[in-house]
């Protein structure tokens, strides 16, 4: 007979797979879509109002057919029409605007915002240390870049005109010859209209561009300080004929011809003798 023996299986075990599985992956990404949700909504409490609005208004209608907050207009249009009633509530909106510029604080005391019977004007007003613009140079800096910008998004959605104005204090131009404060001031304001033009504004929106020199100024008791050395935007009324699409054929002819337009036919003319 032959010899029996006992027969020895040998298991190896290779690494450690399979020991924890895959359920921590789905754990961190809860974690991580959770740590995003709450980056985001700190950072939409910390912006603007507008851009609080036009985000809330997106996830109401995504598609961009219905009614944004606050608007009775379709679609992207703007979400305030500034009137007599309502420019206070336009002057908050462009200081909560305002307030998110780089240097704020140290701008603020520069910037000036009253409502009056030609519109709201925001007058930016420059100081011995603090400037919008470079001395003797048409065009502006950095800091009157960033608020002229902020400002020209923050009007861009009103259907109303806009003016805009230079200023100058009463010191002489004395850059160079046949070029005096009238051309600084009015080379300013047009300067300011051209970025505003490009970071927000319509084509259409500005009515006037006017350069004043150094005969408005702000302290008249004192028309060399530098506060007299401004840029202004006016944001005019818009009166209810334009505020409801609706026009009068006779608006914008001369006197004499709105006349004839609105009386009766006239009647034939009588024959020479």
């Amino acid at each position: 007979m032959a010899a029996t023996g006992n027969i020895i299986v040998i298991k190896r075990k290779s690494g450690h797979a399979g020991h924890h599985g895959g359920a921590w992956k789905v754990a961190y990404a809860d974690f991580v879509t959770a740590m995003m949700a709450l980056f985001i909504v700190l950072w939409l409490m910390n912006t603007s109002k507008p851009i609080q609005d036009a985000i809330s208004g997106y996830f109401k209608d995504p598609s961009g057919n219905g009614k944004l907050t606050g608007s009775n207009q379709t679609g992207p249009k703007q979400s305030l029409t500034a009137n007599k009633e309502n420019m206070a509530k336009l002057k908050q909106e462009l200081e909560k605007a305002m307030e998110q510029v780089a240097n704020f604080d140290k701008l603020k005391n520069h910037i000036e915002m009253t409502v009056t019977p030609e519109g709201l004007r925001i007058e930016l007003m420059e100081s011995q240390k603090d400037t919008f613009f470079e001395s003797g140079s048409p065009d502006p800096n950095g800091s009157g870049r960033e608020l002229l910008m902020t400002i020209a998004e923050e009007l861009g959605k009103l259907p109303n005109k806009l003016s805009i104005e230079g200023h100058t204090d009463s010191q002489p131009y004395s850059g160079r010859a046949n070029y005096t404060n009238w051309e600084l001031s009015s080379d300013r304001a047009n300067a300011s209209r051209r970025l505003m033009q490009q970071h927000g504004l319509r084509a259409d929106q500005v009515a006037q561009v006017r350069g004043f020199a150094d005969q408005q100024p702000r302290i008249p008791k004192d028309p060399s300080d530098p506060s007299n050395r401004r840029i202004s935007v006016i944001v005019q009324y818009l009166d209810k004929k334009s505020a409801t699409g609706t026009t009068d054929p006779a608006i914008g002819l001369p006197e004499a011809a709105a006349g004839e337009k609105a009386a009766s036919p006239k009647e034939p003319a009588e024959k020479k003798p």
